[in-house]
């Protein structure tokens, strides 16, 4: 009899959720704040310096440093800037959206010290003597722009007035400059066209008032930046930039539409795909699919988080890992089911056993994103958050999700007698009384013997290595300035380019450092990459943007490392893929055993090693984008391996003392790679759809990060098939069938 209420129940749970999806979904996609890669803008980190010599860079003078870099951030008008102290001595600034990305560059550097001088020099007054929010725009009475400056004291200004206006005609000047430096003089720049100066005025008479007038060759838009720049205040320290990149509007807007519909098309494959292999439960997977990709964007959203480009990434990939634990459920639903059980109790069954399988292929790939989270910087650490956010909610939905809405349709007892529903033939189920006893289920897969030829296979993959190592060693790796350092410069144009014209384009700005190399991107070759050897200077990157933008109507890309940050990233990449490996180790040994925990390490730095072999082969550049990539399939494989050695864990313990010889143990690991293989394969295979997608139809911002993904995929599955379960054979059969030795007796022969 079916229970038509538990139905009618999903109906109406599917029918709210949809509702709610639908109705809040265009609220929260326009809540949530878009990084500069994906609107434009830039971001710099600073080095903070004192601004005279035995001065101490503290906490409190960089919190005053941030406090006047945020006045200055609302002079440019930008609506959410991201200011950030990191470690002792460095600001972060993450502008996005911003207009005029030379202007921003320049108020946030400038210092703002304000002096009045005389003209020897010697200085009257400074920006201490201005009373706060003192400086206004106004017209002088020519009714030319100027800018009005309220003093906190007519009486010290009465004193400098009359200690000018004593000196002979023509030296009787006040001279107000701005970021005076040692060596500036008043005599040397009083002949140039645009002295350094912003004013010389004539005093002739004591001026007893808080009010002075700041005149010049001044437009209304340049008099309001001077005196907002004036209210916001000098810098108490010196800023020395150490990192910058920068993102054109059009840049950026190319990026979030290519992206956005690379994941619309994979998610849309991946939903097709778990329809065909699935059947009934795959409706059931599109349905708590589509609430995840929902809920991630909402908490996104009440997080207050920026989305980046690798963000984006990470929502669609965490689709895949979502995925993974519907299919191991469904794989178990299916295994239970053919032991001749029936769908209420093979349901029960499969959900209790895959919750751990689940449980500890999620922690380890947590584990992969929380050191990736520790060590990234800007963008990377938000893919790292994004893709933590990812796999708490797909564990959330796909786990509870899928039990409360498939639970309803079972237990309305509607599937009963209707195992085709899950995929499984009549054919493929045993009787009750024969199956399932010690985990012997039949499989498609049976007749392939996969550890019968492992040492071929250790001899094959130590060739390929050892052929890896001598690529590496001669070819190196094409290291970009995340690592190596430098500036790295994108144009986009509507037309193709050439690497002669872009090389021409750049050689026509007489730059002072001289182009590492240029290639060419894009579908047409309509994106230009040029890299500099060095930092180029501030002046030089304003000329650049305004000369490619005036050229192609698109603002460029340029970004800038230093070479302190250059190896400081090198460094905590290192450091990031050695912390998740032991991590790793200390988790699976706790979980499982050491032998299995080794062997897992083993197969990630094989999947690492080939990536790396790969990139180095194509001389594809290699930036912080790649070791997120690194860092996300040693999250994606160590769940593959984790999943084979959870079943190859519930196979010994059913086994039990059955398990006596080597044979014994290689028909275990036979068995766990058969009965887990159509597991992986579906896995994989909705991964690397995804994957597919972003590469050939995402930006080309992260074709690497995506092509490094799939590499990794494909590496990934063979390891865990070949490589991990191997590895564990070979060492735990060494341990089958030994004698613990005896310890000798002492006995007392005395009387």
């Amino acid at each position: 009899m079916v229970k038509k209420g538990r139905i009618i129940i999903f109906f109406l749970l599917v029918l709210l959720a949809g509702g709610l999806v639908g109705a809040t979904t265009s609220d929260v996609t326009k809540n949530i704040k878009l990084g500069l890669d994906l609107q434009g803008g830039f971001e710099i980190l600073y080095e903070v310096k004192s601004a005279n010599k035995g001065d101490e860079i503290t906490h409190e003078v960089l919190l005053s440093t941030v406090k006047a870099l945020e006045k200055r951030v609302n002079v440019l008008g930008v609506s959410e800037p991201n200011i950030q102290i990191e470690g002792e001595d460095r600001i972060r600034v993450q502008l996005a959206g911003v207009d005029d990305q030379n202007k921003a560059r320049e108020i946030l550097s400038t210092e703002a010290k304000l002096t009045f001088r005389d003209v020897n020099d010697v200085e009257l007054m400074s920006g201490a003597d201005l009373a706060e929010g003192g400086a206004s725009q106004s017209f002088d009475e020519n009714n030319s722009p100027s800018v009005s400056l309220t003093l906190k004291s007519a009486e010290k200004f009465a004193e400098v007035t009359r200690q000018v206006s004593s000196m002979p005609v023509p030296t009787n000047l006040m001279v107000i400059w701005l970021d005076y430096e040692e060596g500036d003089s008043y005599q040397a720049e009083a002949s140039k066209a645009t002295p350094k100066f912003i004013s010389a005025a004539g005093v002739r008479e004591v001026f007893n008032q808080t009010s002075v007038l700041i005149t010049g060759s001044f437009t209304i838009p340049e008099a309001k930046e001077l005196a907002d720049l004036l209210n916001a205040g000098s810098l108490p320290v010196e800023l020395k930039e150490m990192y910058s990149t920068s993102v054109g509007a059009q840049f950026g807007e190319q990026a979030l539409q290519k992206t956005v519909f690379a994941g619309m098309i994979g998610i849309l494959f991946v939903f097709v795909f778990m329809l065909v292999f699935y059947r009934f439960p795959g409706i059931i997977a599109v349905v708590t699919l589509s609430i995840y990709i929902y809920l991630v964007l909402l908490v996104f959203d009440w997080m207050n988080g920026v989305l980046t480009l690798p963000g984006i990434a990470a929502i669609v990939l965490g689709v895949g890992m979502a995925v993974d634990a519907n299919i191991i459920t469904y794989e178990r639903i299916k295994e239970e089911l053919k032991t001749g059980k029936s769908v209420i109790s093979a349901f029960k069954a499969g959900n209790r056993r895959s919750l751990s399988t689940i449980f500890d292929a999620n922690i380890t790939t947590l584990l992969a994103a929380g050191v990736l989270f520790f060590y990234g910087t800007s963008s990377v650490k938000g893919f790292a958050t994004m893709l933590i956010l990812s796999i708490l909610l797909s564990f959330l939905t796909a786990v509870f999700g899928t039990r409360l809405f498939l639970g309803l349709w079972v237990n309305s007892r509607f599937l009963n007698k209707k195992p085709s529903y899950f995929g499984v033939k009549e054919t493929e189920i045993q009787n009750i009384d024969t199956g399932d006893t010690d985990f012997t289920i039949p499989t498609r897969f049976d007749k392939i013997d996969f550890v019968k030829h492992r040492k071929k296979i250790f001899i094959f993959t130590g060739v390929l290595a050892l052929i890896g190592i001598i690529l590496l060693s001669t070819q190196k790796l094409n290291l970009g300035i995340d690592f190596a350092s430098g500036t790295r410069v994108e144009i986009l144009s509507n037309d193709s380019f050439t690497t002669e014209e872009v090389e021409s384009e750049f050689n026509s700005l007489n730059l002072s450092k001289e182009t590492r190399d240029v290639r060419l991107s894009g579908t047409d070759n309509e994106i230009g990459v040029a890299r500099f050897v060095g930092v180029l200077e501030e002046s030089e990157i304003a000329a650049i943007k305004d000369y490619f933008t005036d050229k192609y109507g698109s603002e460029p890309n340029v970004s800038t490392v230093s070479p302190t940050v250059g190896k400081e990233l090198a460094k905590n990449a290192f450091i990031a893929v050695v912390i998740a490996s032991i991590g790793i180790i200390i988790y699976v040994t706790i979980r499982f055993e050491i032998y299995m925990a080794i062997a897992a390490v083993v197969a990630l730095i094989h999947d690492a090693f080939f990536i790396i072999v790969f990139f180095s082969l194509l001389q594809l550049e290699v930036d912080l984008t790649f070791i997120a990539a690194i860092l996300t399939i040693v999250g994606y494989s160590i769940n593959d391996t984790i999943v084979t050695f959870d079943r190859i864990r519930e196979i010994m313990k059913a086994r039990g003392k059955k398990i006596k010889t080597v044979d014994d143990l290689a028909e275990v690991v036979n068995d766990s790679l058969r009965q887990t293989l159509g597991r992986s394969v579906s896995t994989v295979l909705t991964v690397v759809i995804v994957t597919i997608g972003l590469l050939l139809l995402g930006s080309e911002s992260i074709w690497n990060f995506s092509l490094a993904l799939l590499i990794g995929l494909i590496a990934g599955t063979y390891s865990s098939i070949f490589i991990a379960s191997q590895l564990w054979l070979v060492w735990k059969g060494k341990s089958i069938g030994k004698k613990p030795k005896l310890k000798p007796v002492e006995v007392d022969l005395e009387p």
